[in-house]
Parts: C-alpha cells; structure tokens; sequence
C-alpha cells in the first residue's frame, strides 16, 4: 500500500475574495473592504486570482500581492483569456513571455499558474506542449480542462512528463478525476448542480477531504483545492470545513 506523504501541504481556499455579499457571512460586518484579504490571508493560506484572466496588472500590484501575505501563502494565478480563450493557445508567445515574467515578481509566494482550456478548444496536443514548455516553468503549471475529449491516457503522459499538474474539476458537468501528474493534486470546485451558486452537503466535502488524502497516498507533495462557487457566501464556509476535515 502507498505511503502517504508526511510532509503533503494543503492549500485550501477560494476563487478571489472581492465579494460584497461575503460581508456579513465570511468578512465581518464593520470591516472595511480595505482590510478583506487581511482578513481573508488569517483564515487561507492560498487563493486563486481571476481577475488576470480578464485584464493586466502594474508590476506594483505583484508587488503589493507578494509583500501582503505571510510565509507559506501561495497565490495561483489564472492565465489571461487571451492566451486560453482568444488565441486558443495559437500564437501568443508574446502574451505568455509577459504574463510570465509579471508574475514571476511574486517570487515564493507563487504557487501556480492556472490554464484553464475552454470547452471549444481544439484537441491539439503538440500546441498545449508548446505552451507548457514556452511557460519555461511547467511544474508551476495546473491545466484545467473543460472538455472530457482531453481526458486521455495521451494528455496524462504528456502532463506528467512535463511536472505539470492536472485540475480535477467539480461541475455540473464534470467529476473530479483524481489524476495526479507532476507531483501534485489539484481540485477545483464550481459547484456540483450548477455552476457558481450551489451548496456543497456534508458528505460531498468529507469525498473532497478524502480525494486530498488520496493525493497525500500518492506521493503528493502539495494538494490545492479550491471553492468557486462563491455565491451566498458558499465558498469560503466549505473551504473552512474542508481545512478542518483535513486537520
């Protein structure tokens, strides 16, 4: 039987913390938006940044984001949609070589770098591998694909062989795969009815808990998971029951 790595980190969190309607049911009601991902940095020591998937950032933004949080606090940072969403991967040397080198400012506090490939995506392997090395840090890479026709033993490999990781995805259209590639286990969690706005029950989170272990039995040195389902303050009061049933 595997051996669980001892010395696994988890990284429990959620996707992005700007959220008014957490007030009152995750932020307290008197503080100042100001202080949220103070807050917010107490309770997680990881978090997912959507907002470079939609536009770009000052090198002083990185800044702010690396001097901000604690030691052992890692940030994964969506890859711009221009690159995953526009471009489809083709043609956007330019675009990965800058997001690269801006968040590269985040120096330990960079955990990984989501990719996130659209349902439509092409099946085009070479071109993901071309990505992957282009990022010239593939082990700091987690792809999450949206679509099962790259679900084969080809991608894994492919993956694998690179150190990148493999998202196991939770929709209402997906189940988490479990694969573990490059070393280190990655769940992200949209809701498993519908998208963004649904409850996760007890006995769900405890199989989310126990997929985290599963990855620890493998030889996972880190595991990320994270709660997208951000609507009525959903997110972070299961990514806190989760830290406490890996605890």
């Amino acid at each position: 039987m595997p051996r669980r790595n001892k010395g696994a980190n988890w990284f429990v969190g959620t996707s992005g913390w700007t959220y008014d309607h957490w007030q009152g049911i995750f932020y307290p009601d008197d503080l100042p938006k100001s202080r949220r991902f103070e807050f917010y940095a107490s309770v997680f020591n990881a978090v997912e940044v959507n907002a470079t998937f939609y536009r770009r950032f000052r090198d002083s933004t990185y800044e702010k984001w690396r001097d901000r949080v604690p030691e052992g606090f890692a940030y994964v940072m969506k890859a711009p949609r221009l690159i995953t969403h526009r471009k489809y991967l083709r043609d956007c040397d330019d675009l990965i070589d800058e997001f690269r080198r801006s968040v590269h400012i985040l120096g330990d506090r960079l955990g990984l770098i989501l990719l996130q490939l659209p349902p439509k995506m092409p099946y085009e392997p070479d071109r993901l591998g071309h990505v992957l090395e282009r990022f010239d840090m593939p082990g700091r890479i987690c792809v999450e694909f949206r679509h099962e026709r790259w679900m084969r033993d080809e991608i894994t490999q492919r993956l694998d062989e690179a150190g990148a990781v493999s998202c196991s995805v939770d929709s209402p259209d997906m189940r988490p795969s479990g694969l573990l590639t490059g070393g280190k286990g990655y769940v992200r969690l949209h809701g498993r009815r519908s998208w963004y706005d649904d409850k996760y029950e007890e006995k769900e989170l405890k199989e989310i808990a126990e997929l985290a272990r599963d990855y620890a039995d493998r030889g996972a040195e880190e595991v990320y998971i994270f709660f997208n389902n951000d609507a009525h303050g959903y997110a972070p009061t299961e990514a806190q029951r989760v830290q406490t049933l890996l605890r």
